[in-house]
């Protein structure tokens, strides 16, 4: 048999194989321990996933995607088993804002941050100079089961990042003969327990408790898998504990498979045949059952008799023959009986093909045709052109063609450039030729250049060249970058001339343009520059009007697309302002294809158009965006209050100036009353109008009322407070209105005041009449009287007329009292009657020199007729002056004397009758002094006077007497005695030795006379026992005495008497008494003491002594004690006590304090009353609530 040949082979050493034929020698390494290179294929990835046969490890690995974190990324390793690795992943944080996040992973899904431990460590370390993240994963004392496939995974919100690497573990080489326990070999670390640092599944596994081990016989696996199919292979590990299923498939496939000796062959066909092209060969294969039916095939196909493959039996062999065999017939033989196959490989070797004629060497120009020629031994013969070792491609688009002429053949290279100089060479299975080909360049001459060009926006660009020689192509550059044609891109090569015409131009398309002819050093170049107009694209603001509106405080940063070639020069203006780059608060910036106006913080002036005005050489270009800055709105003005009712009022406002360019959508008001700061809002929905109705008011409290405005940015500060109000109810209608006079053209009424005024008080009242039948009033009175009396003047006579009267106050006008009847208007007679005030019925008196004014009112219709007379006679006009009026006469005495004393006679008189009254009228003055006065006696210090009465008693009966004295030596008067009654006295304790004169004053209603009568003589006082014989004088004591007689006179002895004790213990003569009080209004204690000397006074609440506290005043007056308590509250209420001690004793008295009207928690606070005395008044306020 012939010796089978190897196929040819790629640079990598293995054979290629063809799609479709199986070419595969069937010989396999029996012992699984040879290394196999991993790189390049995936037989080190660990899961295999469901499903996956051992024949997919070989397929390729997809690419990764491009990296879009990783700077750095791992890449794959080789290590010896025991050997340490390090595998870096570095991240680049300049534009992130935190550390990245990174995981590791063996295979596809385990996590190797839970393997960490002896053999696996994590590190991660930042570069603050190079901001680079470095991310590094240490493989410690490497194991077999190590290697395979790992993953890196970076993440940072939104952006991921991968990278897959594969580690290969080397280990040595094991013999043939080694026994392999397999579930040793190919199970991890048990449960994860003792090292948890092992790359193993098992520590993700579902925790199991180990097992006890049994006696049990052991299973051979391998025989197991070998019977098993392909799909029962991860049951079948799983069941016996082997984890690393991978690995085992990889042992498996390298395990040579034991041949069962054939049931239906003998003798199978060999591995392989080889026979020469053109001869013959025999396949035999011998039959153990020669019925069986045989069936060859080629390639899968199944052979039928021919000519060519004739089919031989000869006893239990069977034979096929293939003659005449060519390359087609080099193919994978089998033959099939019943269920068994054989197969085998024929190979056809061919004879070597000898080169008869080399190739010969060839010099030319680009552009040229080559043909490069060479002749074989045989026709047909395959053969190979090569060119600098490399096999020339010979396919439809190649610019190379071969073509064969019986033994000749030939290379062709229509258009030859200068990549087509080389070393070529022809290779047949006898021999090579070779020779060299140089292919140089043309000289290049240039007819026409390329000329620069300016271009606008959107217009045509066509660059023309002609250069010979025409054949020769080129190439288009634009900043050194190819150009290559497309629907807007148009190139053109015709002979000589080369264009590049660009349909429509864009910005992208300015640059330096170059046309490299190919094969050539020399260029054309030439520049296109691309000018457009400016332009401001406002439409993609997406404004309305292109106006901006922000509110006020907020940052405003408005970008506007531009556009223009070159870059334009943009300039921001407001009015004939610039905005410049530099501006602190609002400033313009421009980059490169936009340009932005910043307000850090925007105000209410910033409001506006703003223009932009763009230059460059192509043009000018203007815009205007409108800013507007909402903001609150102003405060309005202070509302205006035009009425006030009883417990409610009438306000109106205007809106406020400024609406903060936003519509005021409503108001908000609010109210205090003017001694309070506490304003309480009345509305919570808006109100839209411009009026509004407070109600609910305390009557007679000023209030004053506030306005917000409302817009849809907020509310605004508040306005000033309107002008103080107080809400005020009008009185009620005057009562009891009756007609008090008619005459032929007036008429009288009067009536009372209302029953209910009010607070507002009642400033008059307004009267008015109309005429009977008719429905106008007439106001009578234009301004108001404060009478209860009211006579209406200018009446026709005859007319008969309605009254009614109001009542006026600030609040208005009440409702009218109205007379029930009409009055007609004619005068009726009344007899006089004069009604003397109740003074004048007595004695009227008055002093000299004061005035007298008698009114003495009377009645009667019509205007009576009033007389006066004095005793009798008429009054003199000079004298005294009368004053009659319709009502009443009035008598008046500027200057009074005694002569206007007298009685005094008024008559009045209507028609014939007549009424009378008098009036006595006396007019007094000072008396005159006494007629004389006497010293009627005088002993010891005592001196009895006697005096008459005055002759003029001044009209007035003489009420007293004034009685002074006065030292001789001094002649000062004292007072001794004041409104003395008698007309004699004795003065005592007098001075002895001393001489006294008297004198005495008479005393009446008007006063002391304006002189006295003094003694003519004086009183002299002397001592006992010496008394002049001359005159007889007596010593007179007040108290009870004895006289004693002697031969010169009388002898008084005094008896001795000692002075009263008037020290006295404390008393309280007036206790104190309970009280109620009302928070806020201040309240007082009284009670009265007596003792001697003063005592000392304590006040006490709740029998705490009250010192140096303001909210108390303290006085003491007399025995009088008060304590006053300024504005208590209910914090104040408890029991009183006042104590008054002196060096004799002491006593107290008590009472009880209620104050009515409580305060808040808050309120007590403010006034600053300790937390302790505010709880305690809490909880009694609340026990006081329930009781009641």
């Amino acid at each position: 048999m012939p010796e089978p040949t190897k196929k040819d082979e790629t640079p990598n050493g293995q054979p290629e194989e063809d799609a479709n034929s199986i070419k595969k020698l069937s010989v396999e390494l029996p012992n699984d321990s040879v290394p196999v290179p991993a790189m390049g294929r995936k037989d080190s990835v660990w899961s295999l996933g469901e499903g996956q046969g051992p024949e997919e490890l070989d397929k390729p690995i997809d690419n990764p995607p491009l990296s879009t974190l990783l700077i750095e990324s791992p890449q794959s390793a080789t290590v010896f088993v025991g050997g340490d690795i390090t595998f870096v992943a570095k991240v680049e944080a300049k534009d992130l804002l935190r550390k990245p996040t990174i995981k590791w992973f063996k295979g596809k899904w385990m996590d190797l941050a839970s393997k960490t431990g002896k053999h696996l460590q994590l590190k991660e370390t930042f570069d603050r100079l190079t901001k680079v993240h470095t991310f590094e994963m240490h493989i410690i004392k490497a194991k077999e089961n190590y290697a395979g496939n790992y993953r890196c995974e970076v993440t940072y919100k939104d952006k991921f990042d991968s990278c897959s690497f594969d580690l290969e573990v080397k280990e040595a080489e094991q013999s043939s003969g080694q026994s392999i326990d397999i579930r040793s070999a190919f199970k991890r670390s048990s449960e994860g327990q003792e090292d948890a640092g092992e790359l193993d599944f098992s520590g993700l596994l579902k925790h199991r408790e180990p097992k006890q081990q049994d006696d049990t016989p052991e299973v051979d696996v391998w025989e197991i898998l070998k019977n098993a199919r392909p799909d029962q292979y991860e049951k079948i590990a799983f069941m016996y504990g082997i984890t690393d299923l991978r690995g085992l498939l990889k042992r498996m496939k390298k395990i040579p498979k034991e041949e069962k000796k054939s049931e239906a062959f003998a003798k199978k066909l060999d591995p392989a045949y080889q026979v020469d092209k053109g001869g013959k060969i025999r396949l035999v294969v011998d039959l153990a059952d020669p019925t069986v039916e045989l069936k060859w095939y080629k390639n899968g196909q199944e052979i039928r008799p021919s000519p060519k493959y004739i089919f031989e039996h000869k006893g239990t062999q069977r034979i096929m023959v293939i003659n005449n065999c060519t390359t087609n017939d080099d193919a994978a033989y089998s033959v099939a009986a019943g269920d068994e196959k054989c197969t085998t490989e024929l190979f056809v070797k061919e004879l070597p093909v000898k080169v008869v004629k080399g190739i010969e060497p060839v010099k030319t120009t680009v552009n040229e045709r080559i043909e490069l020629e060479c002749e074989v031994s045989e026709e047909g013969a395959q053969v190979k052109w090569m060119k600098n070792g490399v096999e020339v491609p010979t396919g439809v688009r190649s610019r190379y063609r071969v073509k064969c002429e019986g033994t000749k053949h030939f290379l062709v290279i229509d258009d030859a450039s200068r990549e087509d100089t080389g070393t070529y060479s022809i290779m047949a299975t006898g021999g090579t030729s070779e020779a060299h080909v140089q292919v140089d360049l043309k000289p290049l001459k240039i007819y026409q250049d390329l000329q620069d060009m300016t271009v606008k926006l959107g217009q045509p660009i066509k660059l023309h060249c002609e250069i010979y020689p025409g054949n020769v192509p080129g190439r288009w550059y634009r900043n050194g970058q190819l150009i290559q044609p497309n629907d807007r891109i148009n190139i053109i090569h015709r002979n000589k001339v080369h264009r590049l015409e660009i349909e429509t131009s864009s910005l992208h398309d300015a640059g330096d343009y170059t046309f490299v002819p190919e094969g050539y050093s020399q260029s054309l170049s030439a520049k296109i520059h691309i000018i457009d107009p400016p332009r401001v694209h406002l439409e993609s603001l997406n404004f309305p009007d292109n106006t901006v509106t922000i509110v006020a405080g907020n940052k405003l940063r408005l970008e506007i697309p531009i556009s223009g070639e070159p870059a334009p020069r943009v300039v921001w203006m407001k009015g004939e302002r610039v905005i410049l780059e530099s501006g602190h608060r609002v400033r313009a910036e421009t980059y490169g294809d936009q340009t932005s106006l910043t307000i850090e913080v925007t105000e209410r002036e910033d409001s506006g158009n703003y223009k932009i005005v763009l230059q460059n050489e192509a043009g000018e270009a203007t815009a205007s965006v409108r800013i507007k800055v909402v903001d609150i709105p102003d405060p309005p003005e202070a509302p205006l209050v035009p009425v006030v009712g009883g417990d409610w009022c009438s306000m109106t406002w205007e809106p406020p100036k400024y609406d903060g360019g936003s519509p005021i959508l409503g108001y908000f008001i609010e109210r205090k009353k003017k001694q309070s700061s506490r304003w309480m809002r009345l509305n919570f929905d808006l109100i839209k109008e411009l009026s509004f109705e407070p109600k609910k008011m305390i009557e007679g409290v000023p209030y004053e009322v506030r306005i917000f405005a409302v817009n849809a940015i907020g509310v605004s500060k508040p306005s000033e407070p309107s002008k103080a109000f107080t809400p005020l109810a009008v009185t009620s209608e005057p009562t009891m209105l009756v007609v008090d006079d008619v005459t032929d053209t007036t008429v009288t009424v009067k009536w009372r005041p209302p029953e209910t005024i009010g607070a507002a008080g009642l400033d008059g009242y307004l009267v008015e009449y109309c005429i009977e039948g008719a429905d106008d009033w007439v106001v009578s009175n234009k301004e108001l009287t404060e009478k209860t009396k009211y006579t209406i003047t200018g009446l026709t006579p005859g007319c008969k007329i309605l009254v009614r009267v109001k009542a006026i106050n600030a609040a208005g006008a009440s409702a009218p009292r109205t007379l029930q009847h009409s009055v007609l208007v004619k005068e009726v007679i009344e007899p006089p009657k004069i009604r003397v005030p109740r003074h004048l019925k007595q004695t009227y008196t008055r002093k000299v020199g004061e005035a007298v004014n008698l009114v003495v009112p009377f009645l009667g219709k019509p205007r009576p007729k009033v007389t006066w007379l004095k005793e009798g006679k008429p009054i003199e006009p000079t004298h005294v002056s009368i004053r009659n009026t319709d009502c009443d006469s009035i008598i008046f005495i500027r200057k009074a004397e005694r002569s206007h004393s007298g009685k005094y006679e008024m008559t009045v008189q209507v028609e014939n009758h007549v009424d009378t009254a008098i009036l006595d009228i006396q007019i007094v003055d000072l008396p005159g002094p006494p007629v004389s006065v006497t010293i009627e006696d005088v002993w010891g210090g005592n001196v009895a006077l006697v005096w008459t009465p005055p002759k003029d008693n001044g009209n007035a009966p003489i009420t007293g007497y004034t009685i002074q004295k006065a030292d001789k030596k001094t002649m000062e008067w004292y007072t001794c005695i004041e409104h003395y009654h008698r007309t004699c006295i004795t003065i005592t304790e007098l001075v002895v030795g001393n001489e006294y004169f008297f004198r005495i004053f008479s005393e009446n209603m008007c006063g002391l006379s304006e002189t006295a009568t003094q003694t003519k003589k004086s009183a002299l006082i002397v001592k006992e026992g010496n008394f002049p014989h001359d005159t007889a004088q007596r010593q007179y004591h007040a108290q009870p005495h004895s006289f004693t007689l002697t031969p010169t006179g009388m002898q008084v002895k005094t008896p001795e008497y000692s002075d009263h004790d008037f020290k006295e213990a404390p008393k309280f003569t007036q206790p104190l008494i309970n009280t109620f009080a009302i928070a806020g209004y201040n309240a007082t204690l009284n009670c009265s003491v007596r003792a001697n000397p003063r005592p000392k006074v304590i006040w006490m609440k709740n029998k705490i002594a009250i010192i140096d506290d303001p909210r108390y005043r303290m006085f003491s007056n007399q025995g009088v004690c008060t304590l006053e308590i300024r504005k208590p509250s209910p914090y104040d209420g408890g029991m009183y006590t006042c104590k008054a001690i002196n060096d004799l004793g002491e006593a107290q008295v008590d009472c009880k304090l209620e104050v009515k009207g409580g305060f808040t928690f808050f309120e007590l606070m403010q006034r600053g009353v300790p937390l302790h005395l505010i709880d305690k008044y809490m909880n009694e306020a609340k026990i006081v609530e329930q009781e009641k």
